[in-house]
């Protein structure tokens, strides 16, 4: 017996390793086309806000593809497996398409090779992720998908990197970089994964052998009728929770440059430089959050994780200065990470069915989406209404109504019979 349960371990941590290794990959380009294809647009435009609205198309298209391309991945039976053969076809074809953007000469060219690239780097991201619960059972998926948070923040130093000491130097030959080291994980990938030995695979072929011949693909429009018609609402809740958390963190981030010189008196490069320990302290906390849901609970953690963001906001409120500011979203960080490592992996185990893992991992991503667009949005206005020295306070009230969400979905918990969620 132990040594099967070595066995496992090795087996659990081999494929995180892997399944981490593909995100890094995948968001070493997408970090870098965050930094860079601006100042390529920069070239052909001169309106910020074309620029905004060009960046933004990646998590427009997401919004529809993620959804879609998860469910029409938990429909795919092949001998590789549901996952790889998109992944293998997919990041190869996004390696190319990004290595292709700064030989674009006009903006016809880069806006068709830009949605592009969005289109199927939208398309791979939501299979990468949906691997963690085809492979691992739920009470190890917290400390995978922390390895894959970290590793996925890792990617903002690469690019940062690959920018100061390459860039300037080789401004084409720079995107080559990340491209190939997609290229390069795409080859270990195809070599050393076959989620078709997944267990979740295994239990979705065992659930379309007992269902019936016209119920033996799941259309996402099911999934769908099924989340908001079942009785049981902790699914809904959970992804309002997503919504309204995703929305104070976005604003949280998005908004501190301008909330620095205006409330602050701070220039624009050291109010764009307030978040930077902040990253750090998210990447120090990842792991150990996924160790406290395991010892505490899941919906504990991710309570308390908000509580602790909500304090830290309204905290930075109340000291007004650049130190105080920094040592709040430090301590922010650390409730985000409580929260955004379990958040997904609660949804993951809620799922009523191994053949709709895919689709659940796209929900969770347009409803954080969602909270992405509408947070910043939501607290633009009240900023407008209340002035920049009020926005940390506004922020920790938008967190305090997922806190109460919580509650709620801790009540309903209580009464079910699925204690790996909390």
């Amino acid at each position: 017996m132990a040594v099967t349960i070595r066995d496992s371990t090795v087996s659990h941590r081999k494929i995180t390793f892997f399944i981490a290794l593909t995100l890094f990959a995948q968001e070493s380009t997408w970090n870098f086309y965050d930094n860079q294809v601006p100042v390529l647009l920069r070239e052909h435009v001169t309106s910020a806000a074309v620029v905004g609205l060009l960046m933004g198309m990646d998590n427009l298209l997401g919004i529809f593809i993620q959804p879609w391309i998860g469910n029409r991945s938990d429909n795919t039976r092949t001998r590789w497996g549901r996952r790889v053969p998109y992944l293998a076809v997919g990041m190869p074809l996004a390696a190319v398409l990004f290595a292709f953007l700064p030989w674009t000469t006009s903006l016809a060219t880069l806006v068709a090779v830009m949605v592009l690239y969005a289109l199927v780097v939208n398309t791979i991201r939501p299979l990468a992720e949906s691997m963690i619960p085809d492979f691992l059972p739920p009470e190890r998926r917290s400390r995978a998908n922390a390895a894959v948070k970290i590793a996925a923040a890792l990617t903002i130093i690469v690019a940062s990197l690959i920018s100061l000491f390459v860039i300037d130097e080789h401004p084409r030959g720079a995107f080559v970089i990340p491209a190939v080291i997609l290229l390069a994980v795409t080859v270990v990938l195809i070599l050393k994964v076959r989620d078709s030995r997944s267990a979740a695979y295994q239990a979705a072929l065992a659930e379309d052998a007992d269902a019936p011949h016209d119920q033996a693909r799941v259309p996402f429009h099911r999934v769908i009728t099924e989340l908001v018609t079942d009785s049981d609402r902790r699914r809904l809740l959970l992804l309002l929770t997503v919504l309204l958390f995703g929305g104070a963190w976005f604003a949280s981030r998005s908004l501190v440059t301008p909330y620095g010189m205006e409330a602050l008196g701070l220039t624009r490069g050291e109010a764009g430089g307030l978040t930077l320990p902040s990253g750090i302290a998210f990447l120090l906390a990842a792991y150990p959050a996924a160790l406290c849901a395991e010892r505490f609970g899941r919906l504990r953690t991710m309570g308390v994780g908000i509580i602790i963001f909500s304090a830290s906001m309204a905290a930075g409120a109340a000291v007004q200065t650049a130190t105080g500011t920094v040592v709040a979203f430090c301590f922010a960080a650390v409730g985000a990470a409580a929260f955004m490592i379990n958040a997904a992996v609660a949804l993951w185990n809620l799922a009523p069915s191994s053949r709709v893992l895919g689709a659940y991992t796209g929900l969770y991503a347009v409803t954080w989406y969602l909270g992405g667009f509408g947070g910043p949005a939501l607290i633009g206005a009240v900023v407008d209404l209340t002035g920049w020295n009020w926005m940390l306070l506004d922020i920790a009230i938008l967190a305090a109504l997922a806190v109460l969400v919580v509650v709620g979905l801790g009540r309903l918990h209580r009464h079910r019979t699925t204690p790996i969620l909390t």
